[in-house]
């Protein structure tokens, strides 16, 4: 069967009208929702509209989200995998609702495995101590107690003596 040429010319106009149509459509349909990714124990912050009062998270135990004044939030990693917030404004409405993707850290670490017992260090430039998820009870209490009684001295060596 021959084709005229007018048909021959059509055949892919009629193609790209329909990708036209469809492709857009297509693609809202597959687009997903963006996505805040943060380190664990590291914070991001994101930029939501004004009016939002109230946050909700889906599983605090990945990440915590904290509202600032102006609809600014601290997105802080907290423990692996992903998790969604919600942020509504005074009235339920919701204005948000964003997944949170809470990933492993950067740093170069180093894991060290005593039997069952994990110890991890972070080697940046120097090989120390890190709290990690997953870490040995042992290793982690005492890293953890150390960093507290740092942080304790520190915050007492800042505050003026008090004369008795």
């Amino acid at each position: 069967m021959l084709l005229s040429p007018m048909r021959i010319l059509a055949r892919p106009f009629c193609g790209l009208v329909v990708a036209a149509l469809i492709g857009p459509l297509a693609a809202w349909a597959e687009a997903p929702a963006s996505s805040i990714a943060v380190n664990v124990d590291q914070a991001k912050l994101v930029k939501l509209p004004a009016k939002v009062s109230t946050i909700v998270v889906g599983n605090p135990l990945i990440a915590d989200v904290t509202l600032q004044n102006g609809g600014v939030v601290v997105v802080t990693g907290k423990g692996y995998g992903s998790t969604n917030f919600i942020a509504m404004d005074r009235f339920g409405e919701i204005l948000v609702d964003r997944q949170i993707q809470v990933e492993g850290p950067t740093e170069a670490l180093v894991t060290v495995y005593r039997g069952v017992d994990r110890e991890t260090y972070s080697c940046t430039p120097v090989c120390q101590r890190r709290v990690t998820l997953g870490d040995g009870d042992t290793f982690f209490k005492t890293t953890a107690d150390q960093a507290s009684s740092l942080s304790s001295q520190a915050s007492g060596a800042a505050t003026p003596n008090k004369a008795p």
